[in-house]
């Protein structure tokens, strides 16, 4: 039994960043916009948000230094994703191109810039933000030891993004009218819905849920960050994909992956997956390999958005 909560925490660490950013991606491309600049915008997000904690480290921690941090990964997040907006939604640009363009940007900037004020890229922090236990709840049968101990608040803020996430999608107007832009823009136009101002808004809400998941990617998992996030950006669109841009979908394949994820990074624990002397880097491949099987299987009966990747031009039908 503690193999199996032990197995769960592990996920969790993995399953959040992964389905806050996926999440972030299913507003944009619901609006129409294809974002697949998600891991550079993780890495920027990750970058100010670390570099903030490194800095107030001396006298700040805890909690409350994690959640300013995660204020400034989202306005991070906002900022760098305004870029892909303009190119998108103004210049009518390449979507893929633009956020091409940004993933290649984010951790050479990410890397100068550390490198211009400490002298090395690596930027260390010290971890003290893991809750040992939270009262009451932790004493709940079997819950309490799966969520409620050993755990980050990141958990439970990507938990409530997912709730905010469906309950905007399919209970306010403007999830709507994101939907209706991310399907048919000219009809939405025709109705009266200012489309690009949608789109913007899709793309704004998915650079502030990537940035936030760069910082909950790394926080849980390391104590320095080096301009990277190891392609959780790009994993974080096969799970869009998988999860067919549906909260609760995306919620199932968030977690399918990362399992596969905790299993590689925790075999050593497991006594029967130790045992089988498997070298290290085969452990390694598993989440990826699971992404290229599921996409394989999958992607042919993808339901995404039909307008998304398409720039909307109010003089063409």
């Amino acid at each position: 039994m503690d193999l199996l909560y032990f197995l769960i925490q592990q996920t969790l660490l993995f399953m959040i960043p992964l389905l806050i950013v996926a999440l972030g991606g299913m507003f944009s491309e619901r609006a129409g916009v294809v974002n697949i600049a998600l891991e550079g915008i993780m890495v920027m997000g990750a970058f100010t948000s670390i570099f903030f904690i490194n800095l107030t480290q001396g006298f700040m921690s805890g909690n409350g230094q994690l959640l300013i941090a995660i204020l400034i990964a989202a306005a991070t997040g906002i900022v760098f994703s305004l870029f892909h907006a303009i190119a998108s939604v103004n210049l009518k640009a390449d979507q893929t191109i633009s956020g091409t363009a940004l993933n290649m940007f984010a951790p050479a900037f990410a890397i100068f810039i550390a490198r211009i004020i400490q002298t090395v890229q690596q930027i260390e922090f010290k971890n003290t933000f893991r809750i040992v236990e939270v009262p009451i709840l932790s004493k709940i049968p079997i819950i309490g030891e799966m969520l409620f101990k050993n755990s980050y608040i990141t958990t439970y803020i990507g938990i409530l993004i997912l709730i905010l996430s469906s309950l905007v999608l399919y209970k306010t107007k403007f999830g709507l009218r994101l939907r209706a832009c991310g399907e048919n823009p000219h009809a939405a136009n025709t109705a009266g819905i200012k489309v690009e101002l949608i789109q913007y808004a899709g793309v704004l809400i998915s650079g502030a849920l990537a940035g936030i998941g760069g910082l909950v990617f790394v926080v849980p998992t390391s104590t320095n960050f080096n301009a990277t996030v190891s392609g959780y950006g790009f994993l974080a669109v096969a799970v869009l994909i998988f999860g067919q841009w549906k909260p609760k979908y995306i919620l199932f394949a968030s977690f399918f992956f990362g399992f596969m994820k905790a299993l590689s990074n925790s075999y050593a624990s497991i006594p029967f997956l130790f045992a089988l002397n498997i070298q290290s880097n085969i452990y390694k491949m598993i989440p990826y390999i699971a992404t290229i099987l599921v996409l394989i299987f999958t992607s042919k009966k993808s339901a995404a958005p039909r307008a998304s990747g398409i720039p909307f031009d109010k003089m063409k039908r």
